[in-house]
């Protein structure tokens, strides 16, 4: 669909040309990223000619493509406006600024958190939801700039806000009011009874961390599609949103922030299982921009890392090494064994998702030094206890998969699986659906269709995303075996799990 013409978009026409890409090229470069994004579309040079000659305007996603496909050409980001599209709904930028200053921070997370992605949509507003017309606009480029400037400067100055400000409810400089961006009745919460801004304590920003602590463990036990772990951004809504423009001190708004910081990640992740990358990585955008207003290094670099694991698992490998890396050097004397670990066993599943088998070893040797030297009275955090030697066995497992290691697999795969956990259902499953696919990559058809049967019972009993994907590979890998009874009832077995609603 596209919007009537407007003349020759002379910015689009003469980028093209910079960039050195046709019309055929461009409308080849629009078809892949949809089709990566799970997006049809049937674009040819005469499509490109329309919007350059005419002025006509693609809709939804496209005019994202268009910017990320030059974008790609360039090897830097290229705004809409750019390309002559500035016009098209400017929506989908919400939430991939990171501002310098805490103000514009605090309204850049509430304008993303007010979208209420648990509904897809803007509250009371019908029709299609909001994290729909955003597909097709993740890009691993979108997140150099919030990079860099976390890495310029990790911690904010003071991050105190007084009454005054409080009772304004304009969070930034030419931003948006709260009364502008939030429901009336939200408001209200932001005063005590004598209609004064209301105080934030230490008590509520325990609250906030509290949430993220038992979502953390539904998201591990369900799945991020949980309508548990859903609970996420409404939570970040019409909880963390209020207290963030409310008053506070230093001390009690680093807490905050932190907790917000916490909760943003999650909402993050929990997109990512779904795969809603788009939604993922506007979440972790204002989670690491909030982790420099707590001043938590830590924090930051695991939002990072997170970033990193996106990364690598869209295909962008190399920027998932520059942004494990990134973790791993800003918390150098900062974070604990624990974490550093986990920091370099991200970095060595980009560098095998790269295809350095080298480099990849030696960020996996460096993990397990690391968490050799963890002890049980370190100052982790909380959100690092999932992390243990079972956890670093099941990631060393999928690096040696990427690397076409199907005996190092297994080898790290029984390790992994040495003590199943209720606590990590989904991860339980992951490395199961790993050790599967092991063993077919070995020729050892029993033992596969044992461990996917095991998968299975644990696949149908969460809500994510990535478990499906994984299943899917391991039908792929099941192809060669047809005729085989017992590889026919397992991918059965597979197709009615993946036909179930997810």
């Amino acid at each position: 669909m596209v919007t009537s013409g407007r003349g020759p978009n002379e910015k689009l026409g003469s980028l093209l040309t910079v960039a050195g890409i046709s019309n055929a090229g461009l409308a080849r470069r629009v078809n892949d990223l949809g089709a990566q994004r799970g997006l049809t579309f049937r674009y040819d040079k005469t499509s490109v000619a329309r919007w350059v000659t005419k002025g006509m305007v693609p809709q939804g996603p496209v005019p994202h493509l268009i910017a990320t496909a030059i974008g790609g050409k360039l090897g830097r980001s290229v705004p809409l406006e750019e390309i002559g599209l500035g016009s098209a709904d400017p929506t989908p930028e919400v939430g991939l600024s990171f501002p310098r200053d805490v103000p514009a921070a605090v309204h850049s997370a509430t304008e993303l958190w007010r979208l209420d992605p648990g509904r897809g949509r803007k509250p009371g507003t019908p029709g299609p939801g909001w994290w729909d017309s955003l597909a097709g606009t993740f890009s691993v480029a979108a997140y150099a700039t919030p990079v860099s400037r976390w890495l310029i400067t990790p911690v904010d100055g003071s991050v105190a806000r007084d009454a005054t400000a409080a009772a304004s409810g304009a969070p930034a400089v030419g931003g948006a009011a709260f009364t502008d961006v939030h429901e009336p009745g939200e408001l209200a919460r932001l005063a005590d009874a004598q209609g004064r801004p209301y105080r934030v304590g230490h008590a509520d920003a325990a609250k906030l961390r509290q949430a993220a602590e038992e979502a953390r463990r539904w998201d591990s036990r369900y799945g991020g599609g949980d309508w548990r772990s859903s609970m996420v951004p409404e939570c970040l809504r019409r909880d963390a949103a209020p207290l963030l423009l409310a008053s506070y001190s230093d001390e009690v708004g680093r807490a905050l922030f932190g907790a917000t910081a916490e909760l943003s990640r999650l909402a993050g992740w929990m997109a990512f299982d779904t795969g809603q990358h788009e939604a993922a990585q506007r979440y972790y955008i204002q989670a690491l921009r909030l982790a420099r207003a707590a001043a938590d290094v830590p924090l930051g670099g695991y939002v990072l890392a997170s970033m990193s694991l996106q990364a690598t698992y869209r295909g962008a490998a190399e920027e998932g090494v520059d942004l494990a890396q990134a973790a791993v050097e800003r918390n150098r004397g900062l974070a604990t064994a624990r974490t550093m670990s986990f920091f370099r066993l991200v970095e060595s599943r980009a560098h095998a998702r790269a295809g350095d088998a080298a480099a990849c070893a030696a960020a996996l040797a460096a993990a397990e030094s690391w968490l050799e030297r963890a002890r049980t009275g370190d100052a982790d955090p909380a959100w690092i206890d999932f992390y243990t030697w079972d956890r670093l066995a099941a990631d060393a497992a999928e690096a040696f998969r990427d690397l076409g290691m199907p005996g190092k697999v297994r080898e790290f795969t029984e390790r992994a699986l040495a003590r199943p956990t209720e606590e990590y259902v989904r991860s339980h499953g992951l490395r199961l659906i790993v050790s599967a696919m092991a063993e077919l990559d070995q020729g050892e058809l029993e033992r596969a269709v044992a461990a996917g049967n095991r998968a299975l019972d644990v696949a149908g009993r969460i809500s994510s995303q990535r478990t499906r994907e994984y299943l899917g590979e391991m039908l792929k890998r099941l192809d060669r075996y047809r005729g085989e009874r017992i590889a026919e009832e397992l991918v059965e077995r597979a197709r009615l799990t993946l036909a179930a609603p997810a």
